[in-house]
């Protein structure tokens, strides 16, 4: 019988950027993809919420593949699969702690960070999340469900202290009118305070609601500014 072993070995790893990382910015979006897709392209969305105070950073999975089964499909990149479902997740973390470490330090002193799961994402951002308890001010789930996984009472003080949003499109073909009803019951269970919103699309980050979270995102972080500044 053959015995399975495991070792950590360094690898390159992808990613894509919007805006130019300084002082100046005062908006971090970290935007985790979904299946099959490449940051890249997933990034191309953010374009919706950037201005001259604003960086998008979108790492991409760890495992690339040819999407469709076969050799002529498109490059498309993984988060995990089920096998050694543990150590993927070790290592999703690892990679975005690097990716935190590197350009959260860059930005304003009072930057706000966003962090956004797209679909598979969502579960890699949460699991992110619960794992290490990095800063941070908003946290999204976009289509794709919170993993039940997650122990949210070890770090309620922590989530409390977040705005949660739940994103998903009316026509969203993995996502339905039975499965939004039991993430809404699963997430009252779980204690999240989470602001519901949809749109009339499909399994998609759709532009306009995107662009109008990114609004909303920085009135509530000017709001948050001014309160913090009455109180001194």
């Amino acid at each position: 019988m053959p015995t399975n072993h495991h070792i950590s070995v360094p690898r390159t790893a992808h990613y894509s950027t919007l805006g130019t990382a300084g002082k100046h910015i005062k908006h971090i979006w970290i935007a985790c993809h979904g299946y099959g897709q490449l940051a890249s392209k997933f990034i191309t969305k953010f374009e919706e919420v950037l201005d001259e105070e604003t960086f998008v950073v979108a790492p991409e999975g760890l495992s690339r593949f040819y999407f469709g089964g076969n050799f002529s499909g498109e490059v498309a990149a993984s988060w995990m699969t089920k096998g050694d479902r543990l150590h993927e997740i070790n290592d999703q973390c690892n990679w975005l702690d690097i990716v935190y470490d590197k350009y959260v330090p860059q930005m304003s002193d009072e930057v706000q960070i966003t962090i956004m799961g797209f679909s598979q994402g969502v579960a890699t951002a949460f699991r992110w999340v619960q794992s290490r308890c990095r800063p941070c001010n908003n946290l999204i789930a976009w289509a794709g469900r919170i993993p039940e996984d997650v122990n949210y009472k070890e770090i309620q003080e922590y989530i409390d202290a977040k705005d949660i949003y739940f994103i998903y499109g009316l026509q969203d073909q993995f996502l339905t009118e039975q499965r939004v009803t039991f993430f809404r019951t699963e997430m009252k269970e779980l204690g999240l305070k989470v602001e519901e919103t949809s749109f009339d699309d499909k399994h998609v980050v759709h532009r306009p609601t995107l662009k109008e979270l990114g609004a909303k995102i920085k009135v509530g972080s000017k709001q948050s500014q001014l309160a913090v500044s009455s109180k001194q």
